[in-house]
C-alpha cells in the first residue's frame, strides 16, 4: 500500500523542485505538493498545507519547506507519520540574517529581480552545476515571482526557532543535506540530526543547496530508505 507523502517546496520554488522525486517515488508513495505560494507567514503556510493534506501523511520539507514541516509537527503531530528535513535549518534568523534578507529585497527592487536571482541562486548550487540545470532554477524562481519572494522572505524572517521542537519528534525522521550546501551547511544538518531522538542522516555528494534537483538519484535513494523505515 502506498504511503501518503506531502513534499513542501522552498523559497522561490514551485513543484518543479520536487519533479524528480514525484516521478521516482510514484510506485511507493501518493505524493502531493504543499502550497507555499500564497501566504506571508510560516503559520499560514502550515495551515494551508494541513487543510489540503490527507488525514495521516509523511512530510518532507525542502529549505523553507522545512520550516513549514516543523511548524506542522508542532501543530498536528498526530497526523504526521514521518518527517524529512532537506537542506534546511532549525534555527530562527539572527538579526544579521534578517537584515540580509531585507537588503536582498531592496536590491531586487532597485536592480531588478532577475539580476539579483542570478547572483544569489549561483550560490545555491554546486560550483560545477551544469548551466541548463542552473537555468531551470532561475526559471522556476522567475515563475514564482517577486511578490511571492517578498512574502516568503517576510515569513522566513519571522519564523520560530524549531530546534527544541525536534526533540519531540516520535516518528521516523531523516535529515538530508548537500555536501556543498553553502546556505544551510552540513553542520546545521548535523545539529538537527542530533536534536532528533532518532534520525537518519544523509549527506548528498556533489550537491549544493538545491540537492533534490542537482543529484536526484542520490536524493531519491535516500527517500526510499526513509520511506522503508
Amino acid at each position: 500500500m502506498k504511503q501518503a507523502l506531502v513534499l513542501v517546496p522552498g523559497l522561490s520554488c514551485d513543484r518543479h523542485v520536487w519533479q524528480a522525486q514525484i516521478a521516482a517515488l510514484a510506485d511507493i508513495a501518493d505524493v502531493t505538493i504543499g502550497d507555499t505560494l500564497k501566504d506571508d507567514s510560516i503559520a499560514l503556510m502550515a495551515s494551508r498545507v494541513l487543510d489540503a493534506a490527507p488525514d495521516r501523511f509523511g512530510i518532507a520539507g525542502f529549505s523553507t519547506g522545512g520550516y513549514v514541516a516543523m511548524e506542522i509537527w508542532r501543530r498536528a503531530p498526530e497526523r504526521v507519520t514521518r518527517l524529512a528535513l532537506v537542506d534546511t535549518n532549525a534555527r530562527a534568523d539572527s538579526e544579521d540574517q534578517a537584515a540580509l534578507r531585507r537588503a536582498a529585497i531592496a536590491t531586487a527592487r532597485s536592480r531588478g529581480f532577475e539580476a539579483v536571482l542570478r547572483g544569489s541562486l549561483r550560490q545555491l548550487v554546486a560550483p560545477d552545476c551544469p548551466e541548463p540545470l542552473f537555468e531551470e532554477v532561475v526559471e522556476m524562481a522567475l515563475r514564482v515571482g517577486f511578490g511571492t519572494y517578498m512574502d516568503q522572505q517576510a515569513a522566513i524572517i519571522e519564523r520560530a526557532d524549531s530546534l527544541e521542537t525536534l526533540a519531540t519528534v516520535t516518528v521516523p525522521a531523516m535529515v538530508m543535506v548537500g555536501d556543498m550546501d553553502a546556505l544551510t551547511p552540513p553542520y546545521l544538518a548535523e545539529e538537527m540530526a542530533q536534536a532528533l531522538p532518532a534520525a537518519t542522516y544523509e549527506i548528498i555528494p556533489q550537491a549544493g543547496h538545491m540537492a533534490p534537483m542537482e543529484q536526484p538519484d542520490a536524493v531519491n535513494a535516500a527517500f526510499r530508505r526513509w520511506l522503508a523505515l
